[in-house]
């Protein structure tokens, strides 16, 4: 199953750190699983209308923390040695991130985050997660 890239123009991370994100959640949630294709630098740029210098960007950082490989004259693919488990924690890291600074510019405190984020769990997803693994039933 290929990778579906979303990428958001109003989002305030830069883009290639969008596609490096989607490539993550990819792996996460298994639709990319090791050796797998990516698209190419110029399928992808076209795809999501972008230069691309900023999908090489996103490639060029994703082989140097080891999480794709590149095949000269074959492509881009998902390494085998990739750590589920690390990405899921870099996935989180990153949006806990992005909501404390949110918060913070609202001038809610990490107590009252917290408090929010269960609340909304509860409500929206009250048997929906897995807590021992943090993956949907």
């Amino acid at each position: 199953m290929p990778i579906i890239f979303h990428i958001d123009p109003a989002d305030s991370r830069p883009i290639y750190m969008q596609i490096m994100d989607e490539v993550r959640r990819a792996v996460v949630v298994g639709t990319a699983g090791p050796d797998s294709p990516l698209p190419s630098v110029r399928q992808l740029a076209a795809d999501l209308r972008v230069n691309p210098n900023t999908v090489q960007q996103a490639y060029r950082e994703l082989e140097r923390e080891g999480l794709i490989y590149v095949r000269r004259g074959q492509g881009t693919f998902i390494a085998a040695t990739t750590k589920i488990e690390s990405e899921r924690e870099t996935i989180a890291t990153r949006l806990a991130g992005r909501f404390l600074r949110d918060a913070y510019r609202n001038g809610i405190t990490p107590d009252e985050l917290l408090a929010a984020i269960q609340k909304v769990s509860d409500q929206e997803f009250p048997s929906s997660i897995d807590t021992t693994k943090g993956a949907a039933r």
